[in-house]
């Protein structure tokens, strides 16, 4: 019945020696090197994507210090600023300070300087008043007064302190 169909067994083992040759060559020599490619591909694609994760988790970690950093810098930017501010107000208090030293000294100096020369002019004006009356004096007893001439001589006089 197999030779009806044209069957034969020859050339059927034949075909499947050289089947199972030509799959034994396309194992050896082409399955297993495309199977090695393909875990070679497989395995630098897995360790790119590792590398991508890690770069990443890297460039994750960096953000976070410099966040951490910024707002370090912004905290010791903010003491520094606090920080100045309050030296100028001390520098600014330390300045009326020392004007308010300053006007009261000036004050007090020119208090003592006026007071000096009031107690100046007082003596002087002591002084003319000791000769305007010695003057006077003088006068009175040198002549001898009547009662015009004793009104006129006064006239003066007080015509003098007027003048003073």
């Amino acid at each position: 019945m197999l030779e009806a169909i044209g069957f034969d067994l020859a050339q059927a083992i034949t075909h499947l020696i050289s089947f199972l040759l030509a799959l034994w060559l396309l194992k050896k020599f082409a399955w297993t090197p495309l199977m090695n490619l393909l875990d070679e591909r497989r395995n630098k694609i897995k360790d790119e994507f590792d590398k991508i994760d890690s770069e990443k988790a890297n460039v994750s970690k960096l953000a976070d210090d410099y966040d951490s950093k910024l707002k370090h810098i912004d905290d010791e930017r903010r003491a520094e600023i606090v920080k100045a501010v309050e030296e100028g107000k001390k520098i600014a208090a330390e300045i009326k300070s020392t004007a308010q030293n300053e006007a009261r000294e000036l004050s007090e100096k020119t208090k003592n300087d006026l007071e000096r020369e009031v107690a100046k002019a007082k003596v002087q004006l002591r002084d003319d008043m000791v000769g305007i009356t010695l003057a006077a004096a003088e006068k009175v007893i040198h002549e001898r007064l009547d009662d015009t001439k004793h009104r006129e001589l006064i006239g003066r006089f007080i015509d003098g302190l007027e003048k003073v």
